[in-house]
């Protein structure tokens, strides 16, 4: 319990509403081990709906939910994720108020004459009905996208050097990440947070030096549980070998304050994501690109292209640290196996009656 026994409160609506979230905190934080940006997020959403429905948690129903839904889609701002997602929210927090285990129940129908109830039902909530719920833009980029953007990069490089411009080391360094993303199928955080000492030699393929590897040590991590690490083998000679020369020659010319960043800044710190996703709208806005085009955009990219290539989806599966081979089937525009090889049968019979 958040609140101290015998004690009178000054304002005991406030103070019990307070207590409920700081023991929620407590419990998602301690027990849970979620990260504090979830949790602020989802005590952000509760107490938006307490404002909405302008009553106390003990006084809630599934109207006052309804109510609030009804005017979240009517506005068309939201995402049909995103409502999941704070029905969840209001879901979770009224299972811990209503718990028998925190004892808030009592607490209300001592103070209040009233208690909490679960105000989330199937009946009044989404359901999680397909395995990918974002905008139809977002789109593995074609073979000659991802061209025009590494080639418009490049130029940048040179026209900053021609001119005598400042940001050279910086544009040579956002072309490189640009191919790194596509050359190793990471996410931009991923590569926001990698290390010179990330990559490694792999015996399999002496040719490609110290970058036959990449270990990456802070992958998307799953609620409750730290980065999940995986081994990214190189595919790409062209990407190792953008990679090595900006190693080599460029990165050296920042001013390092002692760190290992692979991405530098002007300043010596590390690059971080919103700067690669700034630099790319930036670069795809010139070359009039669909606006909905991200820098994840080229993860898919890597799926789709390496799959197409002939390369099997399962060791495209663990290159990209995907659980589950649904969700790297939902990143690439080719079909399987399964309906490859049907295709392909049915072609060569409708060929082959044509031929008759």
């Amino acid at each position: 319990m958040v609140l101290v026994d015998g004690v009178a409160l000054l304002h005991p609506e406030d103070a019990v509403f307070d207590g409920m979230l700081e023991g929620w905190r407590r419990q998602q934080r301690g027990g849970r081990r979620l990260r504090p940006k979830t949790i602020s997020d989802r005590l952000a959403v509760v107490r938006r709906f307490m404002e909405y429905s302008n009553a106390y948690p003990w006084s809630w129903s599934a109207g006052d939910l309804d109510d609030w839904m009804t005017e979240l889609i009517a506005a068309g701002e939201r995402s049909e994720s995103t409502i999941r997602n704070y029905q969840g929210s209001i879901r979770q927090f009224c299972d811990y108020i209503t718990s028998p285990y925190y004892q808030w129940a009592q607490v209300c129908e001592e103070r209040f004459g009233s208690h909490p109830i679960q105000i989330c039902h199937e009946w009044n909530t989404v359901a999680h009905l397909t395995e990918y719920e974002g905008g139809a833009d977002r789109r593995p980029m074609t073979r000659e996208e991802c061209q025009a953007l590494f080639d418009y990069a490049d130029d940048q490089v040179d026209r900053a050097i021609r001119l005598g411009r400042k940001g050279a080391l910086a544009a040579y360094r956002d072309a490189t990440v640009f191919k790194a993303i596509y050359g190793w199928g990471l996410r931009a955080a991923e590569t926001s947070r990698l290390d010179t000492f990330d990559f490694y030699k792999n015996p399999k393929a002496p040719e490609l030096g110290r970058f036959g590897s990449l270990h990456v040590r802070y992958g998307k991590r799953t609620k409750g549980s730290p980065p999940r690490r995986r081994t990214v083998l190189s595919l790409m000679p062209w990407a190792v070998e953008s990679l090595e020369d900006y190693c080599v020659n460029v990165r050296p010319r920042y001013q390092e304050s002692g760190g290992t960043a692979l991405w530098l800044t002007e300043r010596g710190g590390r690059l971080q994501p919103r700067e690669i996703e700034a630099r790319f709208a930036e670069y795809r806005d010139a070359l009039g690109m669909d606006s909905g085009l991200t820098p994840h955009c080229l993860r898919h990219s890597y799926v789709t292209h390496n799959i197409e290539d002939g390369a099997d989806q399962k060791f495209i599966q663990e290159q990209v640290g995907h659980v589950y081979a649904s969700t790297t089937a939902i990143y690439t525009g080719v079909s399987g196996d399964f309906m490859n090889t049907m295709m392909r049968k049915v072609l060569d019979r409708a060929l082959t009656a044509a031929d008759q």
